[in-house]
């Protein structure tokens, strides 16, 4: 006998007005009905036993699985569109019969095609990151909150001076109290909005983005001190190293002004990076530069090791210094590694080049090292002649193969 397959139905703010009719016969035939209190008051004449989701959805699927009644789940809009669709479809034997997503409705009232919009949510999760994932682009949706509302938007992007972009906001799509409109930040904030909103970022005016190799005097450094910061020739020579990926989560260890977490941030843009700095003047330097270069990572005060264990396991490690602590940073570093991951130190000297070298290796490590030695053209007069910068080490260190993490 073949398993019942359980039916995932997806249905609008309009209640029964958004299903076909076979969905709603479907609905009334099943003998359990499972969604929301919002959906589930949409018919209350059924007759069967009703359950209310609520919470996580472990015990859902380990209640349903045992079940050989007619099921229906309902699921808010399509349900495979950061819904319950997914993780379901997964768990249980299922068929899914999706409603229009709230980012379609959305569009829809714009009269604006989505195909080329970029997507992303921040109902359920932190801001942190979204600066560097949205700059640039010309159309954004944003799943919200009530947490991160409009309102908490507009002033995050107010305090990145992402002036580019007007906001199109939409509640309570096909519901009776449907509103939509196009707002400007300032004027949002004086604003309510229902709690079932969707926000939608389009880019009025050009603006500035950053590729790889920013120009060093680009960055807000410490003065008189000029120079206290990764140069643009090792910076990228590091950063590709490293090998990170859209997703990487990655630490920058005496980060200083910031210059590599900001590059690692605009390559990562789905990832996260953790950057640490003991000096408070270069630290509020970093700060600026993640305004200047529409950069939200993490970065705290102090000196490593401590501190690193708030931070998530990295797939990628740059260690710009090290402040005496070599040996307990990188016995750190190589612990909390995830496997396949890379951690890649700059030396100036040749003693710290070998005790990196023997740390590493003594923590099953392999190094590799590239000795940097660049010059740049400078003028002179009406001829061109080279400044040499200070060589250095950039050691890149992978776990050995076979050895246990």
């Amino acid at each position: 006998m073949t398993e019942q397959k359980m039916k995932i139905i997806g249905i609008g703010d309009d209640g029964k007005r958004s299903l076909l009719p076979i969905y709603e016969k479907w609905i009334y035939e099943s003998e359990i009905l499972v969604g929301g209190e919002r959906q589930l008051a949409f018919f209350s004449d059924y007759s069967g036993e009703k359950r209310v989701l609520k919470g996580g959805l472990t015990d859902l699927v380990n209640g349903l699985s045992k079940e050989t009644k007619k099921i229906v789940i309902l699921a808010s809009g399509d349900p495979l569109f950061y819904g319950i669709g997914s993780y379901l479809a997964k768990k249980l034997n299922v068929e899914i019969y999706p409603y229009l997503s709230s980012i379609q409705l959305a569009f829809a009232r714009m009269n604006e095609r989505w195909q080329d919009a970029y997507v992303t949510s921040v109902h359920g999760r932190s801001m942190k990151g979204l600066a560097q994932r949205i700059n640039g682009r010309d159309k954004i949706a944003l799943l919200t909150d009530a947490l991160n509302n409009p309102i908490e938007i507009a002033r995050y992007l107010r305090s990145f001076g992402m002036n580019e972009y007007r906001m199109f906001v939409a509640e309570n799509l096909g519901g009776e109290n449907e509103r939509y409109g196009f707002y400007d930040f300032e004027e949002i904030e004086a604003m309510d909005f229902s709690p079932l909103n969707v926000v939608i970022l389009q880019r009025v005016k050009e603006v500035k983005t950053w590729g790889m190799g920013i120009e060093d005097h680009e960055f807000h450094q410490r003065k008189p001190e000029k120079g206290l910061l990764t140069k643009k020739e090792i910076r990228t020579l590091s950063l590709m190293a490293l090998n990170l990926k859209e997703n990487s989560t990655v630490w920058d260890i005496g980060t200083c002004t910031g210059s590599v977490a900001i590059e690692a941030s605009l390559i990562a843009k789905e990832g996260s990076v953790f950057a640490i700095e003991k000096n408070e003047q270069d630290l509020n330097n970093c700060m600026l530069n993640q305004i200047k270069f529409r950069t939200d990572f993490t970065a705290i005060q102090g000196k490593a090791p401590d501190k690193l264990d708030t931070f998530p396991d990295p797939d990628a490690i740059f260690i710009g210094g090290t402040a005496g602590s070599m040996e307990d940073i990188l016995s750190t570093c190589c612990t909390r590694l995830k496997n396949g991951g890379r951690i890649v130190l700059n030396a100036v000297t040749i003693e710290n080049l070998m005790q990196a070298v023997e740390v590493f290796k003594q923590n099953g490590f392999e190094p590799t090292i590239t000795l940097a030695q660049i010059s740049r053209s400078k003028p002179i007069l009406n001829l061109t002649r080279f400044d040499s910068l200070n060589p250095i080490y950039i050691i890149t260190a992978q776990r050995k193969e076979g050895a246990s993490l």
